[in-house]
C-alpha cells in the first residue's frame, strides 16, 4: 500500500501538479515591492500573504513602492432568494464584493477602478440554524479566497495604461449620394 502511495505522490509531482495560487515558479510579476492601502480585514490579510508568497515585498509608505494598491471597498451581502409558502426563507443569495485600483508612483494607472463581484446560494432550513452559519461562514471564506486569487492573477498582467493614445484617427470616405433617377457608380448599368 505504501508502494502505491508513494508512486501516485512521484507521478504527481514529476506531471507539474500544483496547488491552484501556490504556483511560485511561473510567477511573474511587473512590479517588486508595493503599498497595500486597505482597512485590516481578513480579505486584506489573505491577499498580503499571498503578496508574501510571491516575493513581493510590502512596503509602508507609497514613495518606496513601485505600485500602490488601493482597496476602495470591500463588502459581503446576503439577499433572500426564495420564500415558502408560509414565508419562511428557503435560499438566500450571498454576495461578495471587492472593488479595487492600482497606480504608480507618478499616478499612472495601472489598474483601473475595477470591481470582483462572487456570488454563491445558500439553501436555508430553520431545524438547522448553526449547521447553516457555519456554510454561510465557509462560502464567505471561499468567495474571499477566490477573490485574493483574482485579484493576483489581475495584478500579475498589471501594466502602465497610458491615458491618451498616441494612434491617428482612421480617416473616413466621405458618404457618396444617390439623386433620384441616377444609377449610383457602384452598379452597373444595364
Amino acid at each position: 500500500m505504501r508502494a502505491i502511495i508513494i508512486i501516485l505522490a512521484l507521478s504527481l509531482s514529476a506531471c507539474g501538479f500544483h496547488l491552484r495560487g501556490h504556483d511560485l515558479k511561473g510567477a511573474g510579476f511587473p512590479f517588486k515591492s508595493l503599498y497595500f492601502n486597505g482597512a485590516p480585514t481578513p480579505f486584506a490579510a489573505d491577499l498580503k500573504t499571498s503578496l508574501e508568497l510571491y516575493n513581493i515585498q510590502l512596503v509602508p509608505t507609497p514613495d518606496k513602492a513601485d505600485l500602490t494598491l488601493v482597496i476602495v471597498s470591500e463588502s459581503p451581502d446576503k439577499q433572500i432568494l426564495a420564500l415558502s409558502g408560509a414565508g419562511q426563507v428557503l435560499e438566500y443569495q450571498l454576495r461578495y464584493r471587492v472593488s479595487l485600483r492600482a497606480y504608480d508612483k507618478q499616478m499612472v494607472e495601472w489598474m483601473p477602478a475595477d470591481e470582483i463581484l462572487l456570488q454563491r446560494t445558500l439553501t436555508y432550513d430553520p431545524a438547522q440554524i448553526l449547521a447553516k452559519e457555519q456554510e454561510e461562514a465557509l462560502l464567505y471564506r471561499d468567495m474571499r479566497s477566490d477573490a485574493v486569487q483574482q485579484v493576483m492573477r489581475r495584478l500579475s498582467r498589471a501594466k502602465p495604461r497610458p491615458e491618451h493614445t498616441d494612434t491617428p484617427a482612421t480617416e473616413t470616405k466621405p458618404a457618396t449620394t444617390k439623386s433620384a433617377g441616377q444609377p449610383s457608380k457602384a452598379t452597373p448599368s444595364k
